[in-house]
């Protein structure tokens, strides 16, 4: 590095003081960003856009934070319950106490025995979560009977968009807060969690109103960012792990998350597996590009091309991507797909571990690989 890019890369090392973040509201989520919110703020006002676009939403965390601030946002992601997410949140237009006839209703439905208890309903034996099957569950039966007498619920009182993805975002979090899992649906606790034995009982989203017209999407990220054109484009791709060990199964989020997907659709499809994931979740079926270990015939990283090619498609102005330590792509990588597309603004690095923000190091100093998975790294650019 020449003493020119080094006085460049210095100055884009600027510690930026994190923007208080808005609550946001939410599931136990292992992409979460909830600690880089203010982070992602403040590099979103650095360069003060008017439109975002949050091309992998998840939990739709940023979405809320980002409109809260008055920001108009496009809200996009393959997964169905995270598109129930951003209708419940972005595209509210009723007070919070509006709903709660609705969440009283639903709580008062009485239980029943349905898909869900046949398939995730477990006695408490004791305290083991291992049932006369040989399975884990990853809820109790008395929550589950309720689980089934609710959707069912929800699909009978033939809804509205908004009010449905409001009825199933407040089913979704309260069985978050009652299940016995670390988070994820690819595998349950042996031991029932405390919570399990709770009752499961809904209550109304934190809900916000926004004059700003927010547009939701479920699609393919490629397709979509063809014919969207925004200031700021937010990216924050799923991770195929760099860890060669590591079989490509334990990666996929589609595998985490599968039983929202059920909740959601409400399809009862075909199961397979010993944590009963759906069969369009195998890894056949759901892989993200993002999620690919393998290289291509040019032997580059089938996921940091897929990277490359985003950016380049992209009609925003700026990029802000998100991407840890424990990704497949390296600095070294990023930074060579950063530089064919415009100019690197900001590098910020958040250590989990210490929980601090701090300029990047310099990319032959960013340890890529299993001995520091815990970092994550937000790149400001600014496209050609």
């Amino acid at each position: 590095m020449d003493s020119e890019e080094e006085t460049a890369y210095q100055d884009m090392q600027q510690t930026l003081p994190p923007l208080h973040a808005p609550p946001t509201q939410s599931i136990k989520y292992i992409g979460s960003k909830l600690k880089l919110i203010p982070h992602i703020l403040q590099l979103v006002k650095k360069v003060n856009p008017k439109t975002v676009l949050d091309g992998f939403a998840g939990t739709t965390r940023v979405s809320q934070a980002l409109a809260k601030l008055g920001y108009t946002v496009v809200c996009n992601d393959i997964a169905p319950w995270s598109e129930v997410f951003g209708t419940c949140y972005l595209r509210n237009t009723k007070p919070r106490e509006a709903y709660q006839p609705l969440i009283d209703h639903l709580n008062a439905v009485p239980p029943m025995d349905g898909w869900f208890t046949e398939h995730y309903g477990g006695d408490a034996n004791g305290g083991c979560a291992i049932q006369t099957d040989g399975l884990k569950k990853p809820w109790q039966l008395h929550n589950t009977r309720k689980l089934d007498a609710i959707r069912q619920e929800i699909e009978t009182l033939n809804l509205d968009p908004v009010d449905k993805a409001v009825a199933l975002t407040s089913l979704i979090l309260a069985l978050d807060r009652v299940d016995s899992t670390l988070g994820h649906f690819s595998a349950y606790l042996k031991d029932w969690a405390p919570r399990a034995y709770k009752a499961l009982r809904l209550e109304v989203p934190e809900v916000f109103t926004s004059e700003r017209d927010h547009k939701i999407y479920q699609t393919d990220i490629f397709e979509l960012v063809q014919r969207v054109s925004v200031d700021l484009a937010y990216f924050d791709p799923p991770y195929g792990s760099n860890n060669e060990k590591m079989p490509p199964s334990r990666v996929r989020y589609a595998a985490y998350y599968h039983l929202w997907k059920s909740v959601v659709l409400f399809d009862k499809p075909t199961l397979f597996g010993k944590a009963k994931r759906r069969e369009d979740t195998s890894d056949l079926l759901a892989a993200s590009v993002f999620e690919e270990f393998r290289r291509n015939d040019n032997g580059r990283f089938i996921a940091v091309e897929a990277i490359a090619d985003l950016i380049q498609m992209t009609q925003a102005r700026w990029i802000l991507l998100s991407y840890s330590s424990g990704g497949r792509a390296t600095a070294e990588q990023l930074n060579a797909v950063m530089q064919r597309n415009g100019k690197l603004l900001t590098v910020l690095e958040l250590d989990y571990k210490r929980n601090v923000m701090a300029g990047m190091k310099w990319t032959n100093e960013w340890i890529s690989g299993t001995e520091e998975p815990n970092r994550e790294f937000l790149f400001l650019l600014e496209k050609n």
